[in-house]
């Protein structure tokens, strides 16, 4: 069986590519770029265009759907033509193409004005910092009720900081690597007891404050670290806004 991965061209996108199909992943690969592979399974076109959706849903039986405007400084044209609009017709024509579950990729900044504490839960109250997080709460929401409403398996990831190795200090706390990242997509795709969830995607960080016991009832078991960088990076005041807040210094933009 087919998983179709939506926005596959982006960063997340292609660790995946690289990564699920070790762990036993038949891959289809949708974008409006092309990826310049001849050995892939792709479909080329915009995720608002349901004639490209049909053809990439052909055989699927999960989908990943990272497709979207990754930015917090998005105007709200593109966030509702990428991430609402878009989002709505994945979920759409995956329930009519009969697929089993989806993995979407939230954020922490569908919750980013949650101020900072120890052991936030997954399910933390959707407080969102930018149009950005408005578009992933709203979601999150869709794949509620998509669970609900048609029995889907949705798990909604939302994702900290995904980077090669922590970018800043703040990192240290939400980092998400790309190891773990492929090991917490292959959990969302394979638990057999995924209803809807709620899940951080973070590491395993030693300075984390984000509770990744949700995650590992699906079978996600992180394995790295980012204190192993941490003598690279300062260290945050408690007031620095990257420090106070779920969704860091954004809450200020």
């Amino acid at each position: 069986m087919i998983t179709l991965i939506t926005g596959a061209a982006g960063r997340i996108g292609a660790c995946l590519r690289g990564g699920l199909p070790a762990l036993g992943h038949r891959l289809r690969l949708t974008d409006r770029a092309p990826i310049e592979d001849a050995d892939v399974d792709q479909v080329v076109g915009d995720i608002t265009d349901p004639a490209t959706l049909t053809r990439a849903m052909e055989g699927v039986r999960a989908v990943v759907h990272l497709a979207g405007d990754p930015s917090t400084a998005a105007s709200f044209d593109s966030v509702l033509d990428a991430n609402i609009e878009g989002t709505y017709r994945v979920f759409e024509a995956a329930r009519l193409a009969g697929v089993e579950r989806i993995v979407f990729a939230s954020s922490n900044h569908a919750a980013g004005f949650t101020p900072r504490q120890e052991c936030a839960p997954a399910d933390t109250p959707v407080r969102p910092d930018s149009l950005y997080g408005v578009s992933k709460a709203y979601g999150e929401a869709l794949g509620r009720y998509y669970a609900d409403r048609y029995g889907m398996r949705v798990a909604c990831l939302r994702i900290g900081s995904f980077e090669p190795r922590p970018p800043d200090a703040r990192a240290l706390s939400t980092w998400l690597s790309p190891g773990d990242m492929v090991r917490l997509a292959h959990a969302c795709l394979t638990a057999p007891d995924l209803t809807y969830a709620l899940v951080w995607g973070v590491s395993a960080n030693t300075r984390g404050w984000l509770d990744l016991e949700p995650g590992r009832a699906l079978g996600y078991h992180p394995c790295d670290d980012a204190e192993v960088y941490a003598a690279e990076l300062p260290g945050l005041d408690v007031a620095d806004p990257d420090y106070a807040w779920l969704g860091g210094r954004t809450v200020e933009s």
